[in-house]
């Protein structure tokens, strides 16, 4: 993937800090409501993203709905739309659910089984580090581990990490949070690390507050 889709990716990607404003401002009961609704929402469209002819199959059925000129904006409006979120899309998306559902899911469960402070900062730190690690793997990284990685990109992501938890956890949280999901990042840990970078962070971060 081209640094230039991989940026679009991390762009929408932080729309994710939205759950953590949601939880602050508006409350746990109405943020997993929210959250619920949207994996509902991701689950019924998700077939028609996977499949490669919906969108042809879509132009096809509005065709006698407008003049040839509006057809011919309109059609090639969605022809764009495809080709954006397939140029985004990573290999396997095109053959399973896609990363926002796992991030949807986990997100909900932090919410609902670990503490406020917690579920925000690993939340904010999934979508926040998870973009630095990409944009500056893929625009700087110079050290590249066998596993495409790079020493750059782990690196952002445990410094950005690092600056997120503190703001919201004591230091020795904030190291640890930091290290567990530079690790998991970096191994990308099935089934896939938008989903166990949230919930082992917090595991970890919530192990360490009880001992």
């Amino acid at each position: 993937m081209s640094l230039k889709s991989e940026a679009l990716r991390k762009t929408l990607h932080l729309a994710g800090m939205l759950i953590p404003v949601s939880y602050f401002y508006f409350g746990k009961e109405l943020t997993a409501l929210f959250i619920s609704i949207s994996i509902v929402i991701f689950f019924m469209i998700e077939p028609y993203r996977i499949s490669k002819d919906t969108t042809t199959k879509i132009i096809r059925g509005i065709r006698p709905l407008f003049n040839e000129e509006t057809f011919k904006v309109i059609s090639k409006g969605f022809e764009l739309v495809d080709k954006k979120i397939r140029e985004i899309a990573r290999a396997e998306e095109e053959v399973c659910i896609g990363a926002h559902i796992y991030f949807a899911i986990a997100a909900l469960i932090n919410i609902l089984f670990f503490p406020m402070e917690i579920a925000m900062a690993t939340i904010a730190v999934a979508t926040v580090s998870d973009a630095m690690a990409a944009l500056v793997g893929k625009s700087l990284g110079r050290h590249r581990f066998k596993n495409s990685k790079s020493l750059e990109g782990s690196l952002a992501f445990f410094v950005s990490a690092f600056l997120i938890f503190i703001v919201f956890l004591p230091l020795s949280y904030s190291i640890i949070g930091a290290i567990v999901g530079t690790i998991v990042e970096f191994y990308n840990v099935p089934p896939n690390d938008n989903f166990s970078n949230q919930l082992a962070m917090s595991f970890f971060i919530y192990l360490l507050s009880l001992l």
